[in-house]
């Protein structure tokens, strides 16, 4: 398979892996990724993901140019249908971990910005040139870049389409941090499993209202706030936590 998709305790990893063409997605590809997510997104043992590519040279390329560009200039399909690979579908809550080595590139950029937390390598590169070939990086860039970092860092990034390197993008603020490269993986797997050590409701929680609460009016988006908040303090692991924290008080 070139999408290998494992789960270890409550970490799971997705792995894009063809390295002998810079991890690039074919056709079937993308819909065995979007599966992916969407079997992370139903199995409740997943708290984290790990998300990388095969090998160093490249995190993802983006698509497979030979393949999907004769299709989509015939119009015989609809980018739409990548939708489930990028994440772009409702209740996917999951923190999702990069781990990003070599190339990240057009597709492969757009699957990254997907993700909540990115560790790329130091000699990492990152490029959308989707308007060198006259399209546009529509597999979720165009909506999500310009809410993730500051505009006019995003708008640089989309509109000359240039190559930036991973200090770059540390300065822009669409990665985390920068590691060597045979370090990128552990340290994505040691905040996975940090992430997936706590309460999965709270987490959860936290990355619903980052995603659904910015574009509310305030009055409302403080309403939908509490009514999340309510639900974790009411939750399960909400009285095992508060009543631990009681019990540490008592024996003081």
């Amino acid at each position: 398979m070139a999408i290998d998709f494992t789960k270890d305790s409550h970490v799971a990893t997705v792995r894009i892996n063809r390295p002998d063409k810079m991890n690039a997605l074919t056709l079937a590809m993308y819909d065995d990724l979007g599966r992916a997510f969407h079997a992370i997104k139903d199995d409740d043992e997943i708290r984290a993901v790990v998300l990388t590519g095969a090998g160093d040279r490249a995190f993802c390329v983006g698509a497979d140019l030979r393949e999907s560009i004769p299709a989509l200039a015939a119009d015989t399909i609809d980018i739409s249908a990548w939708d489930p690979a990028h994440i772009k579908f409702p209740g996917f809550y999951k923190p999702v971990i990069s781990a990003i080595r070599g190339m990240c590139m057009g597709g492969g950029f757009e699957i990254m910005l997907a993700t909540d937390i990115r560790i790329a390598a130091r000699d990492a590169v990152f490029q959308l040139p989707e308007p060198k070939h006259g399209f546009v990086p529509a597999g979720g860039t165009l909506v999500r870049l310009v809410r993730q970092i500051g505009y006019a860092h995003a708008m640089e990034i989309m509109l000359t389409a240039e190559r930036f390197s991973a200090d770059d993008m540390l300065a822009k603020g669409v990665v985390n941090q920068l590691v060597d490269s045979d370090q990128v993986e552990p340290l994505a797997y040691e905040m996975a499993a940090k992430i997936a050590a706590l309460s999965p409701i709270a987490i959860q929680t936290i990355k619903e209202a980052a995603l659904t609460l910015q574009d509310l009016p305030l009055a409302e988006a403080f309403r939908v706030e509490a009514a999340l908040g309510q639900r974790t303090f009411t939750s399960a692991d909400a009285k095992r936590g508060l009543a631990a924290f009681a019990n540490r008080g008592n024996e003081k």
